[in-house]
């Protein structure tokens, strides 16, 4: 493939000469063009467009040599480009992996090395096949077993080149289905490496009806832990939940196996939510950012009077309040309610450098998750953040925490990005200079409703004022020989945590 060597000079004067270009071409007055004059140009667009991420490419290689997300005040490559360009991390994370197997990789001395798809490379540069193409070919040769050698390897992807030059996406997905199978079907036995390298559990997004959908992969290992699990709590007759008093533990009885009209599928749901109940109340699970590991919900006084509503765990998932009042009436250690409370104290001022277990759950109340703008880390995978420094005189109090991701509380430091609290107690990021490109200071992703407040829509101080908070008196413990009762306290936030 050959790479023209050009100067910084070159460099700026060529991207110039293109930005000049598309003004004039979006300039040009189209309604005099034939149909015929449309479509020639509309080819050749689609062709450029088609041989313009080549260079994308090219130069965000160079990037990562140059320089590193830290030095640009970001924890990783792909925030780099979310923040910096408004993308999503998934579309950054696409162009960092196409340009790690598309663009020359940087050799230790001598000559840049050929890329890791030299032909998809070359089909790139030429316009030849889109980015669709692209995903379909890496994602192909990604699913290549361990056992294929170096010859075959570089011939599959030089073959599905040639059908992407004549076929579409769906065509060329297709093709190398085909000819992964019959590629496969003589070989070895799948071995431990290829076998780890399929291992998954992926959770998809929430559906509307609150519902999740998951896919996993299991190995032979982890599935045969489950299988003895389903095999006991998944039994006809275990874990009903329609049962008055359902059979979690000793035998069913023969009524209530009977009486059990759930398919395979439902009782094996039935039993991995009772299952996770038991490990929640055995106490065994340890911390989780300075907090017993628990299901944590925060809603509002108001839903849970009026039994309507929402709530929402610290990872995210939104829960119907029938369900948090259902499981908060069987919570492990307490059900807490907050509406301007007193009692746990909320400022610790200088007199400890780490949040206190009630701050911890005032913050997951208020804030949801991290609060740095784009970031989907629920609260659980938080920590409490000082906005100023502690070593710089910051205070251990609510009002001057915030909730942060580990990369992220790291991220705040002299010449990256800083904190501040705003009068709406809403945790305001300012980039540094490399990523600053006026965009949103504070995330609503955890809190989309902030979206829907009026942008003068001040408090009074004394409706802003946090209050300390202190629990209610604790709902009856449920004893834990009894793994039918949901583990784990489930402490509401806004006016409830």
């Amino acid at each position: 493939m050959y790479v023209r060597i050009m100067s910084r000079g070159d460099l700026r004067a060529a991207v110039a000469t293109v930005v000049a270009a598309v003004d004039d071409l979006i300039a040009c007055d189209s309604d005099l063009a034939t149909a015929a004059e449309l479509v020639e140009v509309l080819d050749e667009l689609e062709t450029l467009g088609c041989r313009l991420p080549a260079v994308r490419h090219r130069l965000l290689a160079r990037l990562q040599v140059e320089t590193t997300p830290a030095q640009m005040g970001a924890k990783n490559w792909k925030d780099v480009l979310a923040i910096r360009w408004r993308i999503s991390h998934s579309e950054a994370h696409r162009r960092l992996t196409d340009a790690a197997v598309l663009a020359p990789r940087p050799p230790v001395t001598g000559p840049p090395l050929p890329p890791v798809l030299p032909a998809v490379a070359v089909a790139q540069e030429k316009g030849l096949i889109n980015p669709e193409h692209v995903t379909v070919i890496r994602k192909s040769v990604e699913k290549l077993p361990g056992f294929v050698d170096t010859a075959t390897r570089e011939q599959f992807e030089v073959d599905l080149v040639r059908a992407a030059v004549g076929a579409g996406p769906k065509a060329l997905h297709d093709t190398a289905e085909l000819r992964l199978f019959l590629l496969d079907q003589d070989g070895p036995e799948p071995d431990d490496t290829d076998r780890a390298r399929q291992r998954a559990v992926t959770k998809h997004p929430q559906r509307r009806d609150a519902m999740t959908d998951l896919k996993m992969v299991l190995t032979p290992e982890a599935w045969a832990v489950w299988e003895v699990l389903f095999a006991r709590y998944a039994a006809p007759g275990m874990c009903n939940p329609d049962d008055p008093e359902p059979c979690t533990s000793g035998t069913p009885t023969q009524a209530q196996i009977d009486n059990d009209h759930r398919s395979l599928a439902q009782r094996q749901h039935d039993a991995l939510l009772a299952i996770g109940r038991i490990a929640l109340m055995s106490g065994d699970l340890g911390q989780l950012n300075g907090l017993p590991v628990s299901v944590i919900i925060r809603t509002t006084l108001q839903d849970l009077e009026s039994r309507a509503g929402i709530g929402v765990t610290g990872g995210g998932t939104r829960l119907p309040i029938k369900d948090v009042i259902r499981m908060a009436a069987h919570a492990h250690y307490y059900l807490a309610v907050f509406d301007r409370a007193t009692g746990s104290a909320l400022n610790l001022f200088r007199a400890k450098r780490v949040a206190s277990p009630a701050q911890r759950i005032m913050l997951i109340a208020r804030e949801g998750g991290c609060t740095k703008p784009g970031c989907t880390v629920g609260a659980y995978g938080a920590q409490a953040h000082h906005l100023t420094d502690w070593a710089a005189g910051g205070l251990t109090n609510i009002d001057e925490l915030g909730l942060a991701c580990p990369p992220d509380n790291r991220s705040v430091k002299a010449g990256g990005w800083s904190t501040t609290m705003n009068n709406r107690h809403d945790v305001e990021w300012t980039p540094p200079p490399g990523l600053d490109t006026g965009q949103t200071r504070i995330n609503t992703h955890h809190r989309p409703e902030v979206l829907l407040r009026p942008p003068n829509d001040e408090q009074p101080a004394e409706e802003t004022k946090v209050e300390s908070p202190a629990p209610t008196d604790p709902e009856p413990a449920t004893s834990t020989s009894d793994p039918a009762e949901p583990g784990g306290p489930a402490p509401p936030g806004d006016q409830a945590a």
